[in-house]
């Protein structure tokens, strides 16, 4: 499944990296600790987190995930957003809490 199958699927809003919602997703993680992130996340998941800030594109982009998903209507901030166009790696969001959108992720990955 691509980002983009996911944006409409989970009706998410695209905070940045419009233009690069063409990679492949094969699951997703969820911590809101960046060397938790670091050291488990795997390729191609979509990270589930509550973070802002402009390490989590560092750590999406190390990890090689194909997307960030900031929940509870949580807003990245502005040097976020600069950074993911640069790492070409969207930000996405929900105001759904992590629970909730982790179990629309799951069922929707799994009907494939």
């Amino acid at each position: 499944m691509k980002t983009i199958d996911l944006v409409k699927a989970l009706d998410l809003k695209v905070y940045s990296g419009k233009d690069f919602l063409n990679a492949e997703v094969s699951g997703g993680y969820v911590s809101d600790l960046l060397s938790d992130v670091m050291g488990n996340a795997k390729e191609g998941q979509v990270w589930i987190t509550l973070q802002t800030h402009k390490n989590v594109m560092a750590v999406a982009s190390l990890k090689d995930l194909p997307a960030i998903i900031v929940v509870k209507g949580y807003k990245p901030d502005e040097d976020t957003m600069k950074k993911s166009e640069e790492e070409q790696l969207p930000i996405l969001g929900t105001d759904l809490d992590t629970f909730t959108i982790c179990g629309r992720l799951f069922e929707l990955l799994n009907k494939q």
